[in-house]
């Protein structure tokens, strides 16, 4: 399981500051059990963003009432996604609200080379998940008049903000942004029968 490591700088800094399990979490996100974790190595994950393309480490926790691992994201990824949330959010609002072709949305994220594809992907998974973007964000900001809930979800990201908007979707309500994958239950974890 996921949880995120609350981070406010660029990916530089928190490769530079983020070397270690200084950072560890109280409880387990899992079994709730206070002072269970003990520190379980790192796992690297590659990352792009504005003036990045590179990889970050990923600490890791077991905990010893339940035995899972908890993995301790930063903010600025989301679970399953290689680009940041900020290359997300800048392509998703250049193309559905700005109405701009696919070409200028990805010049406006700053990858003028993004395949066709993965544009298609990340509208098609927001298309999916936009109702309910636009219920859960009602608790941090009023819902504005709009045509349709893609719009109304995308101008409550802008106005909460993507970060903020994604830290209290997954904290909270373990949402993500563009909807889980389809390997992942509804809560993010794997399926099991």
């Amino acid at each position: 399981m996921q949880i995120l490591y609350p981070f406010a700088g660029s990916i530089q800094q928190y490769n530079e500051r983020h070397p270690d399990h200084s950072q560890q979490p109280r409880s387990c996100a899992m079994c709730r059990a206070p002072k269970s974790l003990r520190a379980h190595g790192f796992y690297r994950r590659t990352v792009t963003d504005a003036g990045y393309d590179g990889v970050i480490r990923v600490p890791r926790y077991l905990c010893l009432a339940c035995r899972r691992t908890i993995s301790l994201l930063p903010e600025f990824v989301l679970p399953y996604m290689r680009f940041a949330i900020s290359i997300i959010g800048l392509f998703l609002k250049a193309r559905l609200l700005d109405h701009k072709t696919l070409k200028e949305s990805a010049a406006a994220a700053g990858d003028s080379r993004m395949p066709y594809q993965r544009g298609q992907q990340w509208i098609q998974r927001f298309r999916g998940q936009a109702v309910a973007l636009a219920a859960a964000l009602v608790a941090l900001t009023r819902p504005p008049g709009a045509p349709d809930f893609v719009t109304r979800a995308l101008t409550m990201l802008e106005t909460v903000g993507w970060g903020p908007a994604h830290r209290f979707l997954f904290d909270r309500l373990r949402m993500h942004l563009l909807g889980w994958p389809s390997f992942l239950a509804p809560d993010g974890r794997r399926c099991a029968l």
